[in-house]
């Protein structure tokens, strides 16, 4: 089979679209040498490394014409690579089917009131669109919460919406570490609303005024959310993807207090690090966690702020859950979801 995946997520260099679509490419190559993987994007981006050899990185526009690449330029490139189906990794098809496709609906994040500011207007527009007029042929969400939802909101056939859990990328291993002095409890993500970073950090400054620890808050900063300034806390801002293991393995614990998650990578990379994880009770990040974390009211800094300080070893819970996740088996899902778009697609 030849395929192609939207490799504009790539053109960021951290972000969990950005791994899944880095780490499902890969993985895909790998186990099905026999079929070409282009990555198209009318954007730069680097190719994935370790680059296996039928992971092919193609051109972008060529003309004027194809700088309107959803209408026309991606199409012209697929037909250039002969590409049988469509992966949009990232809430994204072609406009004009004249192939089966599949579309990744992370969340529903883009149509939910408290969140839709930190969204694409361009994502909150086109989908609905793309999905009304079935545009996709199949649709792929990270967890079964996520599908349910999607199915209810955009009155969706439940037989072409398929879940398929993403994993860790398999460098997230425990690291032996040194204590850390002072300790610290461990955010990684996008400081935005529904991440619920203020609650996170008033659960702190209560564990805080007991016990000498830290908060250490990583991920991409967006210019349109102000981090206060307090005594022990830890901006890393943008974190390079090598250095998570070791934040991970040496954290008093992992905290993922946020209000709504279509999956909640960090949350699986920190459970295969053996980290113990305390989250919140949102659907997608239990149904991840299953039931290895600490789950906690979000909205209840009081009861974030207990977990805090009780934080119970779940060192083998974590990794026992995390083993059973693997972008093999999310591969070999995928691919399956791309036999059956080439199917119904014929008919």
């Amino acid at each position: 089979m030849i395929t192609a995946l939207d490799a504009t997520p790539l053109a960021v260099p951290t972000g969990g679209v950005m791994r899944y679509t880095k780490e499902l490419a890969r993985a895909l190559a790998a186990n099905y040498p026999e079929d070409q993987i282009w990555l198209l994007s009318d954007q730069p981006f680097p190719n994935p490394s370790p680059t296996p050899p039928n992971l092919l990185k193609g051109e972008g526009p060529r003309s004027a014409a194809e700088r309107r690449w959803w209408l026309w330029g991606l199409e012209r490139e697929m037909m250039r690579r002969g590409v049988e189906v469509f992966h949009g990794t990232d809430f994204s098809v072609p406009y004009i089917s004249r192939q089966p496709s599949v579309l990744t609906l992370h969340d529903l994040s883009p149509w939910m009131a408290d969140f839709a500011i930190e969204t694409s207007p361009r994502v909150r527009k086109r989908v609905p669109l793309l999905l009304r007029a079935h545009i996709p042929t199949m649709i792929l969400t990270p967890s079964e919460a996520v599908r349910r939802a999607a199915i209810t909101r955009f009155g969706l056939d439940p037989s072409r919406v398929v879940a398929v859990p993403h994993a860790a990328s398999s460098h997230f291993r425990p690291l032996h570490t040194a204590s850390a002095e002072p300790p610290y409890f461990l955010f990684v993500g996008t400081p935005e609303q529904r991440k619920n970073i203020h609650r996170l950090i008033d659960a702190w400054k209560e564990v805080r005024r007991s016990e000498n620890i830290d908060l250490v808050l990583a991920g991409r900063a967006r210019a349109n959310f102000k981090m206060p300034e307090e005594p022990g806390l830890r901006v890393l801002g943008e974190t390079p993807e090598a250095d998570l293991p070791a934040l991970y393995s040496g954290a008093a614990a992992v905290v993922y207090p946020s209000l709504y998650e279509g999956f909640g990578l960090p949350v699986l990379e920190a459970m295969q690090c053996g980290a113990t994880v305390i989250a919140s009770r949102d659907p997608a990040i239990m149904e991840v966690s299953g039931g290895a974390a600490i789950h906690v009211d979000a909205l209840d800094v009081r009861a974030l702020a207990e977990a805090m300080r009780a934080r119970p070893v779940r060192r083998e819970e974590s990794l026992k859950r995390a083993a059973e996740f693997s972008w093999a088996s999310t591969a070999r899902k995928t691919r399956e979801v791309y036999d059956e778009a080439q199917r119904i697609f014929r008919k």
